[in-house]
């Protein structure tokens, strides 16, 4: 027999979602039926399943530890030694929640299973700091909210408990949160805008167009800009990302004729070869910068109105200075 006491991150989980998560090789059936037969129980009662856990209840496994075993999975493994140029710098963290300075190059998730991410430093920051215990994954993994591409850098936020997860979430899907980016763009812009478009995925090529009127299979994109500093047939812009569609900054500029110094997707082969030539440019100079979040009570109160910021990578400063765009104040 076994004992599962829920704590906070199981609060507020379904019942039969939960057993799921501790006996994931187990058939829906198998733990259906033994709850039937009160072979597993919530609070000393039989149960359906579909019971909303609260922190404290109490679930009794009366299987055998030969059954328990059979069905039970084994929280990912974290690579044992995570490469220190790839490490995250942690920007601000609250009992519930954890923003991140990823830097270029690292992948936000994986996309196969020998990859290394942004979730794997996480993980590794939070057992390490005694944030996380080994045996709290089989109930919840604490996860990344928002996805910036592998060659992008900049803010990250991460929920750490189940609620900070769920209400994170929350605010990109209702995008309640105010997300700036720094982008460094060919070409001199003098005025700020406004501009919406129409997004159109190619799943084969992993690239996106931009159109300028709806069509089948589109979605509205809307970004903003604001000219910073204008140099040497460049310019620093400050991009508000106000819907946050795959690759959206960087294939809206590019469409509209100032692609992102370094992006070899959407930039200009001719461009990006001189930057790598002269300043050993292997990265877009795209910057996930600031998130300004809105009022907010509850797990996440402590980040209530705050403006969360991340300094530029170092590969920034020469190309910058070479332009005659020194960093702002506060940027480095």
């Amino acid at each position: 027999m076994q004992e599962l006491k829920a704590g906070r991150n199981e609060a507020g989980q379904r019942l039969d979602k939960l057993l799921a998560k501790y006996l994931p090789k187990a058939p829906k059936s198998f733990y259906y039926k033994m709850l039937r037969k009160k072979n597993i129980t919530l609070n000393g009662r039989k149960a359906a399943g579909n019971e909303i856990m609260k922190e404290g209840d109490l679930i009794r496994l009366f299987l055998s530890e030969e059954t328990i075993e059979k069905f039970s999975g084994h929280p990912e493994q974290i690579p044992g030694r995570l490469p220190d140029k790839w490490r995250p710098q942690v920007i601000f963290e609250t009992r519930d929640a954890l923003f991140l300075n990823k830097p270029a190059g690292l992948l936000s998730q994986k996309a196969s299973p020998e990859d290394i991410s942004a979730v794997d430093y996480l993980l590794d920051y939070l057992l390490s700091s005694g944030g996380l215990k080994p045996e709290e994954l089989k109930s919840f993994r604490p996860g990344i909210c928002n996805r910036l591409d592998r060659n992008t850098s900049g803010l990250l936020a991460a929920g750490k408990s189940l609620a900070g997860l769920q209400e994170l979430n929350k605010m990109f899907h209702d995008r309640t949160m105010e997300k700036y980016y720094l982008a460094l763009v060919a070409g001199e812009m003098r005025q700020g805008r406004r501009v919406r478009g129409w997004l159109v995925k190619d799943e084969t090529g992993n690239q996106v167009r931009i159109l300028d009127q709806a069509a089948e299979g589109t979605a509205m994109i809307d970004t903003a800009y604001e000219p910073l500093k204008a140099g040497r047939g460049c310019t620093l812009l400050k991009v508000e990302l106000i819907t946050g569609r795959s690759h959206q900054i960087r294939a809206h500029l590019a469409y509209l004729g100032h692609p992102i110094i370094g992006d070899t997707k959407y930039g200009r082969e001719q461009i990006n070869r001189s930057y790598r030539e002269k300043y050993g440019l292997r990265f877009q100079l795209l910057h996930s910068w600031q998130m300004k979040l809105p009022e907010l009570s509850g797990v996440l109160s402590e980040l209530s109105g705050k403006c969360l910021e991340a300094p530029l990578p170092g590969h920034w400063k020469p190309v910058l200075d070479g332009a005659g765009i020194h960093f702002p104040p506060g940027m480095e």
